[in-house]
């Protein structure tokens, strides 16, 4: 988090634009010497929020391109203001894809630090499992998700009917067909990485259809690319609704996620992009949970089951993202998410 002494160097940066640190230190009041003024900088640009440009005292620092995109905002805060009161980026960014994420990271050196050290134990964890234990391990986490993801969705079914469906494949009473169906589908997805482990890599369009599909056979949904215009509840914000553009702005998040070489940053972008897009008509965010799951199970990383995640908090942080093209609550739910799956399971 930024402290009120990073947020006023930040305000002036803003304001002002390029400065050296002597101009930062002559014109900010925040009550420091010169050297910690100097770690303060430092400290923000390791966590991505500030750039610098030239060397010793010809140094210049500004606000980095990504800093929009992964500044802490308080989604309680935002959301205090009804749907038409919030001033939102109603189109589509294109740029976003191909130019700021593109050329920057979204994870700070802590917060790779602090997954890396999660993976390493999740790694150690499983070098003591046998196959069989590893199996039924996953399929307590697949259940988890199947159940989480569908609730996010609206589905009804409590996690403990979701299991019996899953294991007994008997529906719950009171429940629809559909209902039913959408959890049974993404356990077939799941089970479909878990055999095909490196499927979707690279990631392609086709790929990510034929997940969809799986996700969304007997639910009446149309596979494959959407030609049509879609709305999202509770918020202006409005998808392409040009097949040709959604074809390429989903080409587009494809080669930015072969691109990277970070394993979360790839995962993490798959769940947000491929939900901003909205490339099918729907189940994009059952989609773009089951694809990033995938993308880390390939690298042997641990998949996550989203199971302690507040449905609404899912939703604001992804309406977040398409209202200020801001990555932060998503960020934290995924860092989170992470971490309680390794501690959970296997």
């Amino acid at each position: 988090m930024i402290d009120s002494k990073e947020q006023r160097i930040i305000e002036f940066l803003k304001k002002e634009g390029e400065s050296s640190s002597k101009e930062i230190f002559d014109r900010v009041e925040i009550a420091v010497s010169y050297a910690t003024l100097k770690r303060i900088l430092a400290k923000l640009i390791a966590e991505n929020y500030l750039s610098s440009s030239g060397k010793g005292k010809g140094t210049k620092y500004s606000i980095s391109s990504i800093y929009e995109v992964i500044q802490p905002i308080d989604t309680s805060l935002y959301f205090e203001k009804e749907i038409d009161e919030r001033k939102i980026k109603e189109a589509f960014n294109i740029e976003i894809i191909c130019d700021v994420l593109a050329k920057n990271c979204v994870f700070t050196h802590n917060e790779t630090q602090k997954l890396n050290e999660l993976q390493a134990k999740f790694l150690a964890n499983i070098s003591q499992l046998s196959e069989t234990e590893f199996k039924k391990e996953f399929e307590r986490l697949a259940i988890d998700l199947s159940w989480k993801s569908s609730q996010i969705e609206g589905n009804t079914y409590s996690l403990l009917e979701t299991e019996h469906l899953l294991k007994e494949k008997e529906t719950a009473a009171g429940k629809t067909k559909e209902e039913a169906v959408m959890l049974l589908n993404h356990k077939d997805a799941l089970d479909f990485i878990l055999e095909n482990r490196d499927y979707l890599n690279p990631l392609t369009v086709s790929k990510i259809e034929d997940i969809h599909s799986i996700l969304t056979k007997e639910l009446g949904i149309d596979r494959n690319l959407r030609k049509r215009r879609v709305g999202i509840s509770g918020t202006n914000y409005k998808p392409l609704d040009n097949e040709f553009l959604i074809k390429e702005a989903i080409l587009s998040t494809c080669e930015l996620v072969n691109s990277k070489e970070n394993v979360f940053e790839k995962a993490l972008l798959t769940l947000v992009l491929l939900s901003y897009i909205q490339p099918f008509t729907d189940g994009n965010k059952r989609t773009a949970r089951i694809v990033s799951n995938a993308i880390l199970m390939n690298e042997n990383h641990c998949p996550l089951s989203f199971r302690t995640v507040d449905s609404i908090d899912y939703k604001k942080a992804m309406l977040l993202f398409y209202e200020q093209n801001n990555i932060s609550a998503i960020k934290e739910i995924f860092i989170n998410q992470y971490e309680f799956a390794v501690n959970t399971y296997f």
